[in-house]
């Protein structure tokens, strides 16, 4: 069976190792990208069914990660979670009416990275199960 597939987007190199190594664990495919310019590049290429994505990041934020991975077809639906320092209300709104399905603010524990990540991926088979009976019906 496929290992499901998760990006990370992460500019800060031991958030985003601890990250990888607790998914890893969690038998989950990793990828890694320094900023988001990498990140759109690695996820364009790999399509993963999550990413985890911090906002405030060199070369293109997580804002600008969104922004352009909403507006593809291909890759709209794929769960999108911030993970990051920015608290204020206003941020989480921000990332919410752009188009994120999460937001996890750090630090974050393991228990609660891995269950937003199922939590996603749930809704995730819920909506093509939806989608499918109602094409077969």
């Amino acid at each position: 069976m496929k290992k499901t597939r998760i990006l990370i987007i992460e500019d800060n190199d031991d958030i985003r190792e601890s990250t990888a190594e607790i998914l890893m664990l969690g038998n989950y495919e990793v990828f890694q990208a320094e900023n988001g310019k990498y990140g759109v590049e690695l996820a364009t290429k790999y399509l993963p069914d999550v990413i985890l994505c911090d906002i405030m990041m060199p070369e293109l934020d997580g804002y600008g990660v969104l922004h352009l991975w909403v507006r593809k077809s291909e890759t709209s639906a794929i769960p999108f979670v911030f993970l990051t320092a920015k608290t204020e209300r206003i941020d989480i709104r921000k990332g919410m009416e752009m188009g994120a399905d999460d937001y996890l603010t750090k630090p974050f524990d393991d228990v609660e990275l891995l269950n937003a990540i199922e939590t996603r991926l749930k809704k995730r088979d819920l909506q093509k199960a939806y989608i499918v009976s109602r094409l077969i019906n």
